[in-house]
């Protein structure tokens, strides 16, 4: 499996010469394996996938962890999803404030955006994972499970050709590190976990508090990499305040503790 980083911040795009080095686009992940593609999460990363990819009549499957914002604004602007002969099938767990269609639906619709989700010229469907149940998409293998994060989210196990990667971003652990992911990850070959606060900024030395909004430290994505016996690990969701420099500090901390770890940095192809 050959993984790709098309977006790697959390909460909201940035941009700036402080920013160039980690990239500036949010959550978008690609895996490849066989010649088939799939796509995590629809940040603005994605946008700059389906340049890559084209306007051609491609079939893609995009699962979601989640439908909060910077998980899905590079829906719309998604180059395939304009092509009459390309189908999407987006995968993603209904919660008590809707399906993934009502949420994709509510972002695209005015005043907020000028074209509806219907007005996608693609075959889109959007599919409702059954949280914890195993499926398969082509030679992939995939388990779901939920995790903590405001209005929920989703990890993955992916696994193909022998290998397993884990993504797991948008989730807080809290006290103690969550048992759920540590046996979703145990032997994985990738871990990709999220990593937005220090110590000191989640407790709220220096700054509010950041108990309780649904994110990790980079010290508990080394902690669960380890639990998990996790060969390598790439600390992901960057905070849009963490600069290029402040990213290399983290990730050489990290390097210190686990030899596997590294930041996610946008374009980068990870091959397993």
């Amino acid at each position: 499996m050959k993984v790709r980083f098309w977006g790697v911040r959390g909460s909201i795009a940035v941009s700036g010469p402080r920013y160039v080095g980690t990239g500036g686009n949010t959550a978008t992940v690609e895996v490849e394996h066989e010649g088939e593609r799939l796509i995590l999460d629809g940040g603005t990363g994605l946008r700059a996938l389906g340049d890559h990819i084209g306007w051609r009549p491609v079939s893609v499957h995009l699962l979601f962890s989640h439908v909060h914002w910077d998980h899905i604004q590079g829906v719309p602007f998604f180059m395939p999803a304009f092509h009459p002969g390309a189908t999407l099938r987006l995968h993603g767990a209904a919660r008590a404030s809707g399906s993934l269609r009502d949420a994709l639906g509510r972002q695209m619709r005015p005043p907020q955006f000028p074209i509806t989700l219907d007005a996608l010229t693609a075959k889109v469907d959007c599919i409702d994972i059954p949280v914890d149940r195993p499926f398969e998409i082509g030679p992939f293998s995939i388990q779901p499970i939920d995790l903590n994060h405001p209005d929920g989210v989703l990890a993955y196990r992916i696994t193909a050709g022998g290998r397993s990667i884990v993504y797991a971003t948008d989730t807080e652990h809290g006290a103690a590190l969550d048992l759920r992911l540590l046996r979703l990850a145990e032997g994985a070959d990738l871990l990709i976990h999220d990593a937005q606060y220090t110590t000191d900024e989640y407790e709220g030395r220096g700054g509010p508090s950041r108990r309780g909004w649904g994110h990790s430290t980079w010290q508990q994505a080394v902690a669960a990499a380890q639990a998990s016996q996790v060969r390598r690990l790439a600390l992901f969701h960057h905070d849009p305040g963490r600069d290029d420099a402040g990213v290399a500090q983290i990730e050489a901390a990290a390097q210190a503790r686990h030899p596997g770890a590294a930041a996610a940095r946008e374009g980068e192809v990870w091959a397993l």
